[in-house]
């Protein structure tokens, strides 16, 4: 066998994608791409902030503008904006030695993973999750085991506080949440940290708290509280695909918590696991990033969006929450197997993701990340896939 006996089972593990995208883009030719109502993908189709477009015109027309190799934790001047930032809006005395500019937000986790982890350590995440998790565990050579949530896919702290173990290296958080679009709040996180705290002590070592958060900008009518102010432990997570409309560019950043046991030397890990996957970020779009925070793409277009898909599949009798974040609706399956439900939407040119990638099956993700006439234009088929399994 010329492939790893490792990576075959990771093929087996990405077939079902894969195929749903093969099967989505044979529809497309045969149907006419405007005629498939594809909200399979998370690929963010606002466009990006007008200040992107100057910056990076200036950048492009000025005569000092360099191309070439930037130190592997990433620009200077770019790490210091960062960390301004993050301190203004977290209230924390953020150094730029704590920031590492990184290959979206996967290179930065596949970096804090490599930081951290040794051999026999576990990766623990609330499900339903983010599919590519599964891909940066293997990564980093650790299981990643999950736990419930609430039935309305928030944390359930009881169920955490079961869950540690000895081994528990690593507590995996992503708020906006990717399926569910759910936002966990304060308190959530005050008592998240009270149960990391506690089962530290009881272990003997602190478990880091990872959070991931690529959708932070993208929320409605409630705000993303700090992880920084909940728990020093903690490593925040970030890129510019979403709040910039810039996924393709692959720019993100981690940021380790200066107050973290060991912070320089976890961020100095990172930085060394970010040398040995790529090098460094890129240079052009970090120039470009580092003189955008705080610039964020027109959430009201994504609002807009969520609130015709939500009044619409509620008209059809679907079951759902509604989002207080990222551009997912996470309704549930009509039947209990959800897969059998994402071929009958299929039939009607619909393509969604089934929740049994996420860790959640009975469920099904929708992106609106779409444009409007997508979101119009599939309603009849909603409602008709829905009357044929009642």
């Amino acid at each position: 066998m010329p492939v790893a006996d490792k990576m075959i089972e990771m093929i087996d593990k990405s077939s079902m994608i894969r195929k749903m995208f093969e099967e989505g883009a044979k529809l497309k030719a045969q149907h006419g791409t405007e005629n498939v109502y594809d909200f399979s993908l998370g690929n963010p189709d606002v466009p990006p902030p007008p200040e992107f477009n100057k910056v990076l015109k200036d950048l492009v027309n000025d005569d000092n503008l360099n191309h070439g190799y930037t130190p592997s934790p990433g620009l200077p001047q770019v790490r210091k904006a960062v960390a301004d930032f993050i301190s203004s809006e977290h209230g924390v005395n953020l150094s730029p030695e704590m920031v590492i500019m990184t290959v979206g937000a996967a290179g930065a986790l596949n970096n804090i993973f490599k930081a951290l982890i040794n051999p026999g350590d576990e990766i623990l995440t609330p499900s339903p999750y983010f599919v590519g998790y599964n891909q940066y565990s293997f990564i980093a050579g650790a299981p990643l085991k999950t736990v419930a949530t609430d039935p309305n896919f928030h944390l359930d702290p009881a169920a955490i506080e079961a869950a540690i173990t000895e081994n528990t290296r690593v507590m995996l958080i992503n708020s906006p949440n990717n399926p569910t679009g759910v936002v966990y709040s304060a308190g959530e996180l005050t008592q998240l940290a009270d149960i990391l705290n506690r089962s530290g002590s009881k272990f003997g070592r602190p478990i880091y708290l990872v959070s991931d958060e690529p959708y932070c900008k993208i929320t409605y009518d409630v705000e993303v509280p700090s992880v920084f102010k909940a728990y020093s432990h903690s490593i925040l997570i970030n890129s510019y695909s979403k709040a910039l409309s810039l996924a393709g560019e692959r720019i993100g950043y981690l940021a380790v918590h200066p107050d973290a046991e060991e912070a320089p030397l976890v961020a100095g890990a990172a930085a060394v696991a970010n040398t040995m996957y790529c090098v460094n970020a890129p240079s052009l779009i970090q120039q470009a990033i580092g003189k955008l925070q705080g610039v964020t793409v027109d959430v009201s277009i994504y609002r807009r969006r969520r609130d015709m898909l939500c009044a619409g599949l509620s008209e059809a009798g679907y079951e759902f929450n509604v989002p207080e974040g990222a551009f997912y609706l996470f309704p549930k399956s009509p039947i209990p197997d959800d897969m059998e439900f994402i071929n009958r939407l299929k039939d009607e040119l619909i393509l969604a993701v089934p929740g049994t990638g996420f860790g959640a099956p009975g469920y099904f993700r929708l992106s609106y990340a779409v444009p409007d006439a997508s979101i119009t234009g599939s309603l009849a088929g909603f409602k008709r896939a829905l009357e044929r399994v009642q």
